[in-house]
């Protein structure tokens, strides 16, 4: 089985997991595709057409929640 997108580095989760902020940056850069993709809703303009668009405040709710849950994870090593 191959992997369409490659892995987040494991060194890169232990110091987003420390609050290294570029850490965290780059691992929400990984997932603001997906996180876009989640966030599409269907919008009426002003003549009645329906279209499909990012729903902004969803997709930054989103970030904002996985942003938390990056800095609440923790690691723990093995004994």
């Amino acid at each position: 089985m191959t992997a369409k997108h490659p892995m987040i580095p494991f060194p890169v989760i232990v110091r987003a997991a420390d609050g290294d902020i570029e850490a965290v940056n780059q691992i929400v850069r990984h997932y603001s595709g997906f996180i876009a993709s989640r966030s599409i809703r269907p919008m009426k303009d002003e003549y009645g057409n329906t279209h499909m668009v990012v729903d902004e405040t969803l997709r930054r709710r989103m970030e904002t929640r996985l942003i938390a849950k990056i800095l609440s994870f923790e690691i723990k090593e093995p004994n």
